[in-house]
């Protein structure tokens, strides 16, 4: 009896403990269910936000967004190889960028996840990945006006397209002609230049402000732009708007800043780095302005 007794305990011992693995197993295999959909999603998330939201970025203009085609042409006079243009990049060392940090290219590429820095097309030795990813045809003292260039023996604006036809070729060798197409045409292009057609065409050296003496309506456009900005920098994190942070911030760009010339204590503060050229933060600022706006677009 103690024995049949005992059988039927280790029995009904053995159901219940069998109900409490099938139970255990189900709990397990729930769980393992729910961590490997959790993982999946956020794996799904971080794609969606990593993904480039353009294929490639291609950069034509002047020194506002010259990432260092002029450090390759020795008879180009506007370079900024040395410090203290750079100073504030990674490696705080001159890489043809005229300002103290990051340019445009840089931080729309960042944004869009394409990469963190665009290099100029100029630069020897590009990888295959950075032509499939864009380059920059710019020019430090580019400008639409031919006179521009001439002045400044930059690569003018009008001859970039033609650096970017020797584009199109390598970028047909590594990819084809089909994907070669493909990426152009989903591209994110930046055009920024004009800024020297005035400086060097109107306002140093005025050839052409003697055949148009009136511009007052296309200047009062571009200052209703800028009064806003101007008047209340604070808003934006400026202090200075007047002049830039390198030297007297007045005279100094180009080989006049130099690792002699004193500089602010603040950059970030500064809408210039050098007299002429915006600073770090301005093209964050801007970057930030033009990421919305290109969102934007896209969405509608």
């Amino acid at each position: 009896m103690i024995k049949k007794k005992t059988n039927s305990h280790n029995i009904q011992k053995s159901s219940k403990d069998k109900k409490k693995t099938m139970s255990t197993s189900k709990t397990l295999t729930f769980t393992l269910f729910f961590i490997a959909t959790l993982l999946a999603s956020c794996n799904a998330a971080a794609n969606n936000t990593t993904q480039p939201l353009f294929p490639a970025i291609l950069i034509f203009g002047d020194s506002t967004v010259d990432t260092g085609n002029n450090n390759y042409p020795l008879n180009i006079i506007l370079k900024a190889t040395h410090i203290p243009y750079g100073i504030d990049l990674p490696d705080h060392k001159a890489t043809g960028r005229f300002s103290n940090g990051k340019l445009i290219p840089d931080i729309l590429a960042a944004k869009f996840n394409i990469k963190q820095f665009v290099p100029p097309f100029l630069q020897p030795n590009l990888s295959d990945q950075e032509i499939v990813t864009g380059v920059c045809f710019a020019s430090a003292g580019a400008g639409y006006d031919e006179r521009s260039s001439l002045s400044s023996q930059a690569i003018p604006v009008s001859y970039q397209p033609t650096m970017f036809r020797s584009y199109i070729a390598r970028l047909k060798s590594i990819v084809g002609d089909k994907k070669a197409m493909e990426i152009i045409n989903n591209a994110l292009v930046v055009v920024s230049a004009g800024t020297n057609d005035f400086i060097l065409n109107f306002y140093t050296i005025p050839t052409r402000r003697l055949e148009y003496p009136f511009i007052s309506a296309y200047q009062e456009f571009i200052l209703k732009r800028l009064d806003n900005f101007l008047r209340k920098p604070s808003k934006y994190g400026f202090k200075e708007t007047k002049r830039g942070c390198c030297g007297t911030g007045l005279l100094e760009a180009g080989f006049m800043c130099n690792a002699f010339s004193p500089s602010c204590g603040n950059r970030s503060e500064y809408l210039f780095f050098d007299s002429i050229h915006p600073s770090e933060a301005t093209y964050n600022y801007v970057g930030d302005l033009l990421e919305e706006d290109i969102r934007n677009w896209i969405a509608a």
